[in-house]
């Protein structure tokens, strides 16, 4: 076996290797369409995962699936002059309806409608029109609605699964009686994403508030939850949004309340995309290719049969089907265990190679030299290639929950252990210049990049100070000790540390 199966190293070119995880894991592709992807099975199949375990999450906190239209009116948008600002330069618009055949052989646009249509960077004006229409009074709420769609937002520098034109993701939206209901429940499904994050991302995050510069449009307060990839740059993997009355006003949502007085209700929005797929890619992969968590892997278990003749063949055939079936029998994570016959007519070693660079958490090979020892050969992905261990087949079935656990924390702790090795606690706008701005380009910072944990104030001069390094104050943590002390940019007082980073 080479080295490494992905050229180059995360080392030697971190963007291009990661996409290069991607082609060899066979996840997607680009689109014809610039700045869109193709999202391949595989890749597909993982989202579908993502998809599976949130929407469970979402129906056990009380929400309800629906669907909104893709096109939103040019009008419903200029309600909210502060939303209609932050998406404006990402719109795509459309303005005919209909194609004629030219004298020249071309398409033409003719049938121009009356009101431009907005295909929808979110949905937070479409859904408040129809929530205006549904809220009556206190009775009916809260409104607790989500919807699994696809948005636009035209993407000057796309990367595939990270930033795409055109991505798939849930938006969550609900109505409130009071602005302590609504608060509650943006916290909470804060909390969701975090629990998700953690237990089957096996990714890491600091949830905390973003600063006004980082805010949703339209929001009173905006909450993340960020990782840091091993590159040392953040994500924002999920965010949850208070939107106060903001949108209710622009859209008209009232209700009377139990003392029959009319009031505005209290909004939120919350929503998580496909580039939790890339987030988990750079947050588990190696030089060998995806790596995968089983709670997240679309077959945690794939079994290789390995035989020269026919008499072989139906031998080992009969045990992996057999071991098969036990294996579907058991449970990890609440499901049966997702195990794979790969009986594919190739050569072994090309067949290890695409499980290694798709990720699968387990591969157990079995030829008739193992039938007889009553064994089978195991490889754990988040271990090296070359690292087999003698697994009896009689037990196999029962120990797999604990193998794919110990797996799956094993990726988070090593995960939790990297972002601690790669954050610091600076004192000065100096120790911040030195830590991000020791790169080889100017503006390209520390080649080790990381977490530093500042007190900074919010407020534009922190935002404007730090923005030659491409540095940003990801959240405020609402996690771990409180300590107060001085803006190292302002000079103002202020209750706690923030988080500084690059990110995507």
């Amino acid at each position: 076996m080479p080295d490494h199966a992905i050229s180059p190293t995360r080392a030697e070119d971190y963007p291009e290797w990661y996409q290069q995880v991607v082609k060899a894991a066979d996840l997607a592709e680009q689109s014809p369409v610039r700045g869109c992807m193709v999202i391949k099975p595989h890749g597909y199949a993982i989202w579908e995962r993502m998809q599976t375990i949130l929407d469970r999450m979402f129906k056990a906190t009380g929400h309800q699936n629906a669907y909104f239209p893709l096109f939103i009116p040019l009008s419903y948008l200029e309600q909210e002059a502060k939303h209609v600002e932050g998406f404006a330069k990402e719109c795509a618009v459309v303005t005919h309806h209909r194609l004629e055949l030219g004298p020249d052989g071309k398409l033409i646009p003719t049938g121009k409608l009356e009101e431009p249509l907005v295909v929808r960077p979110t949905s937070e004006t479409i859904i408040g029109a129809m929530y205006a229409k549904w809220i009556q009074s206190w009775r009916d709420l809260p409104m607790l609605i989500n919807q699994w769609a696809n948005v636009v937002r035209w993407e000057m520098r796309p990367r595939v699964f990270l930033r795409t034109s055109e991505f798939l993701w849930q938006e969550g939206h609900t109505a409130h009686a009071t602005s302590e209901e609504a608060v509650e429940e943006t916290l909470r499904m804060l909390d969701v994403y975090a629990t998700f994050a953690e237990r089957d991302l096996a990714m890491p995050v600091v949830k905390g508030p973003k600063t006004a510069a980082e805010r949703f449009p339209g929001a009173v307060d905006t909450y993340s939850i960020e990782a840091m990839m091993q590159d040392g740059k953040a994500l924002q993997a999920g965010t949850s949004h208070f939107l106060g009355q903001n949108f209710a006003r622009g859209q008209n949502i009232k209700f009377a309340s139990t003392s029959g007085a009319e009031e505005f209700c209290w909004t939120t929005s919350w929503g998580v995309s496909t580039r939790l797929v890339g987030a988990v890619i750079m947050t588990h992969s190696d030089d060998d290719g995806l790596v995968l968590p089983p709670r997240i892997a679309p077959h945690q278990i794939v079994l290789l049969p390995i035989h020269r003749t026919d008499e072989e063949k139906a031998a080992v055939m009969e045990a992996c089907r057999k071991l098969e079936a036990e294996l579907s029998a058991a449970t990890f994570g609440g499901e049966p265990i997702r195990a794979k016959i790969d009986a594919r007519d190739m050569r072994g070693g090309d067949k290890v190679w695409q499980h290694i660079k798709q990720g699968v958490p387990v591969r157990v090979e079995i030829g008739p030299r193992d039938l007889a020892a009553g064994a089978g050969s195991m490889t754990r992905r988040d271990r090296g290639p070359k690292e087999r261990v003698a697994v009896p087949l009689a037990e196999f079935a029962s120990r797999a929950p604990t193998l794919l656990e110990e797996i799956q924390q094993g990726l988070f702790e090593r995960a939790k252990a990297f972002r601690a090795e790669r954050t610091v606690r600076l004192d000065s706008a100096a120790d911040v210049h030195v830590f991000f701005g020791a790169g080889e380009g100017p503006g390209e910072g520390s080649a080790r990049g990381g977490f530093a944990h500042v007190h900074v104030a919010d407020d534009p001069a922190v935002a404007a100070a730090f923005d030659p390094l491409k540095v940003t104050v990801r959240c405020v943590p609402m996690e771990g000790n409180d300590e107060p002390g001085t803006c190292v940019v302002t000079g103002k007082p202020v209750p706690r540390r923030s988080v500084l980073a690059r990110s995507y």
